[in-house]
């Protein structure tokens, strides 16, 4: 199909509503590591059961983020921001500068999933 036809047949707006952005598909690998990383801890024994919840949820809103749905980018907002409170916490009272780090790169996961065109594509 050429790309004028193309243009014609699908109504406006609706080829940049359905795309899934880059950067959209970054944050969901990453929910998906630490959904991972968090899985092996309580196989191993270094974290408790309960993190099995939360690496549910991670699962959960990365599927979501994915398949552009607005609960899914819920979920990945609210574990963004989540994530950035933890590592100041963690850097400031247990000292531990490598937690800046993570607070550095869920802000910018953070500042990302705020911006306009990724919120007007999620349904």
């Amino acid at each position: 199909m050429s790309e004028p036809t193309r243009k014609m047949s699908q109504p406006a707006g609706e080829a940049t509503r359905l795309e899934l952005l880059p950067g959209m598909a970054v944050v969901a690998l990453w929910m998906l590591v630490v959904c991972g990383i968090g899985l092996f801890g309580v196989i191993a024994h270094h974290f408790p059961a309960v993190v099995t919840v939360v690496c549910a949820l991670l699962a959960a809103g990365a599927q979501g983020l994915l398949k552009r749905r607005r609960w899914g980018w819920a979920i990945a907002l609210a574990t963004a921001f989540l994530s950035v409170c933890y590592g100041v916490w963690a850097g400031l009272y247990f000292h531990q500068p490598p937690a800046l780090v993570l607070v550095m790169v869920n802000l910018v996961f953070f500042l990302y999933l705020v911006r306009p065109e990724v919120i007007e594509r999620v349904a």
